[in-house]
C-alpha cells in the first residue's frame, strides 16, 4: 500500500466535517471520491495533502516514518490561484523553488511539465490571459513538477467547458501509469472512465470503499433485454423469478431478476409458450446507478 489512513476525522467546534474513517490507497491506483455537496471531499483531501490538520487520526506513507508526506504529494485544489502578471513558466520556477526541487533539475521539470500539459508554445505567455482550461492545465503542471507519487485533484474538470474536461481526463489517464491518483468529483461519468477504486462519503461518513467493479456487483440489478420474433407481452408476468417488467415494445423487455441463476427458467418459458428469441443481453448498471441505491435515493 502507498498511503494507509487511520481514524481520520475533523471537528470545526462543534461542526464534525469529516467523522473517523480508515482506509488504504494502493501504489498505481487511480481512486474516485464521491460524495453530494458537504459530504466532507474537500476537508479530506486537504488533510491528505498536509494542508489542514486533523483533529483525530493518522496518515502514513509507505517508507516514510515523517510525519510531513507533502513532498510525497502533488495537489490541484478546486480552485487554482495564480499570479496573473506571471508566465507560465515564471509560475513553475517559482513553484518548483517552493516544493524544493534540485535547481539542476528544475529547468527540465519545467519543460517537461509545459510539454506534458500541451502549453509550451505559451510559456513565456501571461497567465492572466489564459482560458479557464489552459489554468488548470497550469495547476496540473504545477501539482506534477516534483514527480509526486501521489496525484490528489480537488473536482479537477467541474469548472472547464466539454473541450477542457477532455483534456485533463486523457491527460489523468496517461498519468495512470506513472502514479497513484486521488481526485473527487460530482460527475460520475468521469469517475467511471479513469477509475478502479470508489471512496463514497455522505455526511462525513465513509459508506463505500472497494473497486468499481465491487460497487456495480453488489448494488446492480439483475437486469436482462430480451427480444421475441412474437409478441412478448403476457408470457413474463406468470413468473415468480421475475421481479419487474418493463416493455419496450410488443417484442422487447428489460427484465429484472430475482437471482441471476435462474435466466435458463426464464428462456425455457419463453420457448415453452412458443416465442423465438432473437435477442438476450445483461443489462449493466452505471456507477450512476450504483451510487444512488448506495446514498439511499
Amino acid at each position: 500500500m502507498l498511503v494507509t489512513v487511520k481514524n481520520l476525522s475533523k471537528t470545526y467546534k462543534k461542526h464534525i466535517a469529516v467523522q473517523p474513517m480508515s482506509f488504504s490507497i494502493g501504489k498505481g491506483r487511480c481512486i474516485a471520491l464521491l460524495g453530494p455537496n458537504g459530504a466532507g471531499k474537500t476537508t479530506t483531501l486537504q488533510m491528505l495533502a498536509g494542508l489542514l490538520v486533523p483533529t483525530t487520526g493518522e496518515i502514513e506513507f509507505a517508507g516514510n516514518m515523517d510525519k510531513d508526506h507533502r513532498t510525497q504529494i502533488g495537489f490541484l485544489p478546486q480552485h487554482p490561484s495564480f499570479f496573473n502578471w506571471m508566465s507560465a513558466a515564471e509560475f513553475l520556477q517559482f513553484a518548483g523553488e517552493l516544493s524544493h526541487v534540485p535547481k539542476k533539475q528544475l529547468a527540465r521539470r519545467i519543460e517537461e511539465t509545459l510539454a506534458f500539459v500541451r502549453l509550451e508554445d505559451v510559456k513565456n505567455k501571461k497567465i492572466g490571459g489564459f482560458s479557464g482550461g489552459m489554468k488548470q492545465r497550469l495547476g496540473l503542471a504545477q501539482a506534477l513538477l516534483h514527480e509526486p507519487e501521489l496525484l490528489i485533484l480537488d473536482e479537477p474538470v467541474s469548472a472547464l467547458d466539454p473541450a477542457g474536461r477532455r483534456d485533463i481526463l486523457e491527460l489523468m489517464k496517461q498519468l495512470k501509469s506513472h502514479m497513484t491518483i486521488l481526485f473527487s468529483t460530482h460527475i460520475l461519468h468521469d469517475a467511471e472512465q479513469v477509475c478502479e477504486d470508489i471512496l463514497m462519503l455522505k455526511d462525513g461518513n465513509l459508506i463505500w470503499n472497494g473497486t468499481l467493479a465491487e460497487l456495480k456487483q453488489e448494488n446492480g440489478a439483475l437486469a436482462i433485454k430480451l427480444q421475441t420474433k412474437e409478441p412478448i407481452e403476457g408470457v413474463l408476468e406468470q413468473l415468480d423469478i421475475i421481479e419487474e417488467v418493463e416493455y419496450v415494445d410488443v417484442f422487447t423487455a428489460k427484465v429484472l431478476m430475482r437471482n441471476l441463476a435462474d435466466s435458463n427458467e426464464l428462456v425455457q418459458t419463453l420457448l415453452q409458450h412458443g416465442r423465438t428469441l432473437i435477442h438476450f443481453e445483461w443489462l449493466q448498471d452505471s456507477l450512476e446507478d450504483a451510487y444512488m441505491k448506495v446514498m439511499g435515493k
